[in-house]
């Protein structure tokens, strides 16, 4: 898809009245701004993500589309969470900001048991992870192990019944309109008891 697709960018107002179009969120470069933070060699982040140096570098040049493992794999080497890897660059703090996102036109990333829809995916220095979800998975076995991240995390279900699984207590069927505020770093995973996938909000914080 062009990348100056005009349902991809969103115009954020300024205090100063003029806007701007920021560019959709780059994973590769991402991911290479997140590895010369660190003063990382390709090879060096690439030994603690446990990839190939190969498959980092087509990554980083985006010459591939990372699975959920390598997802995963870069997110523990980095030291950082999942969602966070879609999190744009932080820049410079705007005053009086908001940015809005219309039905359908956030980012999406689909992995084998979800499919996100980031939403304010253009606006920078966010504390929070806004993000719709279909819920794919079936069954707790189409996970590789328990989902853990940094911060709190809020669970909102927008249509169909869920199961909440989670470390330290009994599952959960949620049904719409039920909510779940837990610590992202038990873990925890989600699965759609619909004879339809399930969608949820899910609100991630990042600090």
């Amino acid at each position: 898809m062009d990348e100056r697709d005009p349902k991809k960018l969103i115009s954020i107002a300024h205090a100063n009245g003029e806007s701007r179009e920021p560019e959709p969120l780059d994973l590769g470069a991402r991911v290479r701004e997140l590895r010369k933070q660190r003063d990382w060699t390709l090879e060096h982040a690439a030994n603690q993500a446990g990839l190939a140096r190969s498959t980092l570098s087509k990554i980083e040049n985006g010459q591939m589309s990372p699975t959920y493992e390598a997802l995963k794999k870069l997110a523990v080497g980095l030291q950082i969470s999942v969602p966070q890897l879609f999190t744009p660059p932080q820049r410079d703090q705007v005053n009086g900001r908001m940015i809005v996102t219309k039905f359908g036109d956030g980012s999406a990333h689909a992995t084998a048991t979800y499919e996100h829809e980031l939403l304010a995916d253009g606006l920078t220095r966010k504390n929070m992870l806004p993000y719709r979800a279909r819920v794919r998975a079936r069954s707790m076995e189409e996970f590789d192990g328990w989902v853990r991240h940094d911060g709190e995390e809020f669970l909102y279900v927008l249509t169909g019944v869920v199961k909440l699984y989670t470390e330290f207590y009994e599952p959960v069927e949620m049904r719409r309109g039920d909510s779940a505020y837990y610590d992202g770093a038990m873990g925890h995973n989600v699965i759609s008891i619909s004879s339809e996938d399930a969608m949820i909000l899910w609100v991630t914080s990042l600090v």
